[in-house]
């Protein structure tokens, strides 16, 4: 590594050295990296990133390695390697991320994160919140721990009753509805044993836990409904009850509620059309309950805007999931029996794959896909659009069910729905909507062409894909077949040489727009009219244009 970062973050920090950087302070530094992303200390850099030189002491930067793992609980690997900056030598000590939680042999424990302007700094990681960075790392389930201070008489029979009634009519596991209230405790892990007593958990509180014992026991649990109008507040409600009188006020009444449905017709069939799918919003707020942060303040929102339905929960993407790896991602549960008891009484996917049913809950209909956006490291934030379905495209999806036998599966409603949208596709951009590698995203676009549904142009890498004529038909747009599919390249060649004439010159992008074709595609239209001496070329690289020759 030769260059310096530009300036600090919340994976890179420098620290003077001209005065000796204290062994405590730069100790503290790399155990404050580990308990959060882990990140790279630059040694012997001030902090506007100025780099000023290693003091004589820390000259030897094999020592700093032993220095660290000796001076770190548990000890620390790091690596160290020593950079030349125009002849200044700096320490760059790169800072592996913890799997558990590290402190110092001080007993410093602290963590990295960005102050509300953005800066980054190292705060106190107090011991309320460890469970809470062992949960994130996926090292203890807090659903499962026991709640010490609570009794069974603390659930509500009332619930469980509830839940049994919920397992019957969401088709959930049905050996639970014969189990006495002492078995269905036992099988669910509401309870835990310690010596001769049954202690309940945090998930058995949750879910069928009195009021006053969830206030008292998890304070962090609440569920907020919202309802707005632009600024006009139809429904401001704070619950802080069961989860499964929570799930039935949300999804039963409210959603209920404001559930609209149309029908179209398909055969002698009436199919309904819904302004929101049932199963994509019930997967979102059950996964929003399931997966929330319950060691951290803060309310699972449920919100209606004028263009979508929001649904958030406090505590970011756990371990190894992120907004690229959403739909690939193995399940990876917050709270992984919480996530069973929600799975066995039928509120949620079972195979774990709900973000499947969201995307195909929305995708199917015509509709842009879910977003998640608006996450950050604290919430994630699920949108769901608010837009009128597509009936023809919802028609040509429920016309290849029926031709298959089955649902459709998610990755093909994706790239349909991105061929739908944005008419002509490359293997690179449905890669990245997949959030698969190209050889996936190619043989599936393959399989489609197999199918009569799409058409490929090109070869290789410069391979691009619409719709097919028989689907656009379908669709009842078969003019947008003939503008989409494009023109042959005698076609273009005279709309890219009438443009030059009229308006005096053109531009590599203006042609791609013109001829609806990849920057690529379009530079070798151009370079091809050049040979042909119908084109002169002008400039360079980004200055580059043509004028008629």
């Amino acid at each position: 590594m030769s260059l310096l970062p530009a300036k600090e973050s919340l994976i890179v920090e420098f620290k003077s050295d001209a005065d000796r950087i204290p062994d405590s302070e730069l100790i503290a530094a790399v155990a404050c990296f580990a308990n959060a992303e882990g990140g790279d200390l630059f040694i012997g850099v001030e902090d506007d990133g100025t780099p000023t030189g290693l003091h004589i002491r820390h000259q030897d930067v094999i020592g700093l390695t032993a220095l660290i793992a000796n001076r770190t609980s548990p000890s620390i690997s790091v690596r160290v390697e020593r950079l030349d900056i125009g002849g200044i030598a700096v320490a760059h000590i790169t800072v592996p991320k913890s799997e558990s939680i590290v402190s110092t042999t001080d007993g410093l424990v602290q963590r990295r994160r960005l102050r509300a302007d953005g800066t980054p700094e190292c705060a106190p990681l107090y011991p309320h919140e460890f469970a809470q960075r062992q949960s994130d790392l996926r090292r203890l389930d807090y659903s499962a721990l026991p709640v010490v201070q609570a009794v069974v008489s603390d659930f509500n029979p009332l619930e469980r009753e509830r839940l049994r009634l919920l397992v019957s009519r969401y088709g959930g596991d049905s050996s639970l509805i014969g189990l006495d209230d002492a078995e269905l405790d036992g099988a669910l892990g509401f309870v835990v044993r310690q010596g001769n007593h049954r202690v309940p958990t945090v998930a058995g509180l949750l879910t069928i836990g009195k009021e006053s014992a969830l206030r008292a026991h998890i304070p962090t649990h609440e569920v907020a409904l919202q309802d707005l109008a632009g600024t006009i507040v139809r429904l401001n409600e704070f619950i802080r009850v069961p989860l499964l009188d929570v799930f039935e006020r949300v999804y039963e009444q409210q959603f209920t509620a404001r559930l609209i449905e149309e029908e179209m017709q398909v055969g002698l069939f009436r199919v309904p059309v819904p302004n929101y799918d049932r199963r994509a919003f019930r997967e979102g707020f059950v996964n929003a309950l399931v997966h929330r942060d319950y060691t951290r303040l803060g309310a699972v929102h449920v919100r209606w805007e004028t263009d979508g339905l929001v649904l958030s929960n406090p505590g970011g993407f756990v371990e190894g999931v992120t907004l690229d790896s959403l739909l690939v991602t193995e399940p990876r549960p917050r709270n992984p029996l919480l996530a069973d008891i929600m799975k066995r009484i039928g509120l949620a996917e079972r195979t774990g794959r709900g973000i499947d049913l969201i995307y195909q809950g929305l995708l199917r209909y015509g509709r842009p896909g879910p977003d998640y956006s608006r996450s950050d490291a604290h919430n994630v934030v699920l949108r769901l659009p608010q837009a009128n379905a597509d009936l023809s495209f919802l028609q040509l999806i429920l016309d290849e069910e029926k031709r298959l036998g089955s649902p459709t599966p998610v990755d093909r409603l994706i790239a349909l729905s991105e061929l739908h949208r944005t008419k002509r596709l490359t293997v690179s951009t449905l890669s990245h909507a997949l959030q698969k590698e190209e050889g996936a995203a190619r043989a599936l676009l393959e399989r489609l062409v197999d199918a009569g549904l799409v058409e490929g142009r090109g070869s290789h890498r410069q391979r691009d894909y619409t719709l097919s004529a028989a689907v656009y038909r379908k669709l009842g747009r078969p003019g947008e077949y003939v503008r989409q599919a494009g023109f042959d390249p005698i076609q273009q060649g005279q709309m890219t040489l009438q443009y030059a004439h009229k308006y005096g010159r053109i531009t590599r992008k203006e042609a791609a727009e013109l001829c609806r074709l990849s920057p690529d595609q379009a530079s070798r239209l151009l370079r091809g009219l050049v040979e042909q001496k119908r084109l002169t070329l002008h400039g360079e690289r980004r200055s580059a244009y043509y004028t008629a020759s």
